[in-house]
């Protein structure tokens, strides 16, 4: 027994967790990866699923695969129920299972700020499922239309309502407009779609605001130019099934409220006590360890830890990174080493905006328009896991491209509470 190599349990197959995975490969250790899904998701792609832009099966790769080459990793399909720092141990599905080293990567979940509806009423845009339902009403909403005699029905029908102006706001919000000004002009012209609306709301003055001030103004233009109901200094007060009511009481009649607005950490990580700051994110050492359990580490969107006085953004480059440091700290605590500072080495942020437009920040240098579209796509397609996935991907965007058609505008069943069929159903 004194020849066994110390455990570690990573939960969490997202950016944090998976790569924390990979650090770890060929070490003297043991590694279990616990995900509630048998797949990782692409996650900066997950808007375009919900704008028919892509299959879901073409952001998502299988964890086992990806396991293949790590020998000493294996991989349990299970949600983590509770943790026990104490005994080292973590529940899962009614089995206890020890650890001597514990990563936290369980992501983040939308944050709805107490407002009341939001929960209820509004679709998230966190999850591959949430993508698929989002895709649903929308397609949904239209093919009601066709035939809704009502005026005030129908157009609440085609009101589409998006909650939130940050990276995925502008990215679904100018996906949308796309999609619904072209390839469904074609495929419903019975429909008046001068009477489409797309409404972006942002309770700041502007949009994308970790972005400089030439990028935000850049992306408000833009999509204003696309179509799209841009409303900054704009809150919302509360959401029912057939409107959104703003922070002054006016109320806008719709059935598609789309909520990027805010994310907060896992809350289960709350629940067993974790010292939690803000959104309840954990709050972590520069080493990325609890303070009163340095066996224990937590990364990703989960983790609070700021840098110049200010939180590091949850973006999936900053989890890539945690992962790797958290996992080379573990190496070292092993070994008895002095541990390594987080330090997150950011390369710039790129938001697209449609065809031909994005802004991207690279270094000390903005861009916008054709040359940062053309890097955003680069930079998403090499990364995205599996040849593929990645064959898949530029084949869908060729075809947008060039024939100006979106492939994949299907409506499938979905089984998650909230998901939209063609019928008189509403979330709730």
């Amino acid at each position: 027994m004194a020849n066994k190599r110390p455990r570690v349990v990573i939960v969490g197959a997202g950016f944090g967790g998976l790569w924390a995975a990979r650090t770890l490969a060929g070490a003297l250790v043991d590694v279990l990866l616990i995900d509630r899904n048998n797949y990782h998701t692409f996650l900066p792609l997950l808007y375009q699923v919900a704008a028919a832009e892509l299959e879901p099966e073409q952001i998502i790769y299988p964890v086992r695969t990806m396991l293949r080459k790590l020998p000493n990793a294996g991989f349990i399909m299970a949600k983590v129920t509770g943790l026990d720092p104490a005994s080292q141990t973590i529940e899962v599905n009614g089995s206890i299972i020890p650890y001597d080293y514990l990563v936290l990567a369980m992501g983040s979940t939308s944050h709805y700020f107490d407002i009341p509806g939001a929960a209820e009423y509004a679709f998230p845009l966190k999850t591959l499922e949430q993508g698929t339902a989002i895709r649903n009403h929308i397609l949904c909403s239209f093919e009601r239309a066709v035939y809704e005699t009502d005026e005030e029905k129908r157009q609440r029908l085609l009101t589409f309502t998006i909650v939130g102006g940050g990276a995925t706001g502008v990215e679904f919000a100018g996906a949308l407009a796309e999609l619904i000004r072209g390839p469904l002009t074609k495929d419903y012209p019975k429909i008046d779609f001068k009477k489409v609306k797309i409404i972006l709301l942002e309770a700041a003055d502007s949009l994308i605001s970790m972005m400089p001030d030439e990028l935000r103004r850049y992306a408000f233009e833009r999509l204003r130019w696309m179509g799209v109901d841009v409303r900054l200094k704009t809150t919302v007060s509360r959401i029912e099934p057939d409107a959104v009511y703003l922070g002054d009481g006016s109320p806008i009649p719709t059935e598609a409220v789309i909520w990027t607005a805010g994310v907060r950490g896992e809350p289960m990580a709350q629940a067993w006590g974790l010292p939690t700051a803000r959104a309840g994110r954990v709050t972590v050492l520069e080493t990325l360890q609890l303070a009163d359990y340095p066996n224990i580490y937590v990364v990703g969107d989960l983790s609070y830890l700021e840098e110049d006085h200010h939180p590091l953004p949850l973006v999936a480059p900053v989890a890539v990174q945690q992962g790797v440091t958290a996992a080379e700290n573990i190496k070292r605590q092993i070994k008895g080493q002095r541990l390594k500072p987080f330090r997150y080495n950011d390369r710039g942020t790129m938001v697209t905006i449609g065809r031909n437009a994005a802004v991207a920040r690279i270094g000390n240098r903005s861009y916008t328009g054709f040359f940062a579209w053309v890097v955003w796509l680069v930079i998403h397609l090499l990364n995205l896991i599996g040849f593929r996935n990645r064959l898949l991907v530029m084949i869908n965007w060729s075809w947008y491209y060039f024939f100006f058609e979106h492939a994949v505008r299907f409506i499938f069943p979905s089984e998650i509470a909230g998901a939209a069929q063609c019928s008189r159903e509403r979330k709730g």
